[in-house]
């Protein structure tokens, strides 16, 4: 395989990952039977950001390059939300009945 054709299956395995983030908000939702958002969406909103910014970096594309880069930024922040609210609910002391 080519170099360009490498770079190819890695730009369609990113938007593989990237794509995948929908079916999985869709069972979510489908499951709770009411639009929910799982932390495991924008963890493949990561993956396939991060696949797809090489990929852009790759094809030098400038366009691609600031719509994955800035995406990325918005998929860490919102973990991070997710992560600290977690947190704070764990470290929460319960209060006695």
């Amino acid at each position: 395989m080519d170099k360009d054709s490498a770079w190819l299956m890695v730009g369609f395995i990113g938007q593989f990952f990237f794509t995948s983030r929908f079916l999985v908000q869709w069972l979510a939702s489908e499951r709770q039977k009411k639009s929910v958002v799982p932390t495991a969406f924008w963890h493949f909103s990561i993956l396939g950001g991060v696949v797809l910014l090489g990929y852009a970096l790759y094809r030098r594309d400038p366009v691609f390059i600031l719509g994955q880069s800035s995406g990325l930024v918005i998929y860490f922040r919102n973990l991070y939300f997710i992560h600290r609210e977690t947190r704070q609910i764990l470290q929460c002391p319960k209060i006695a009945s």
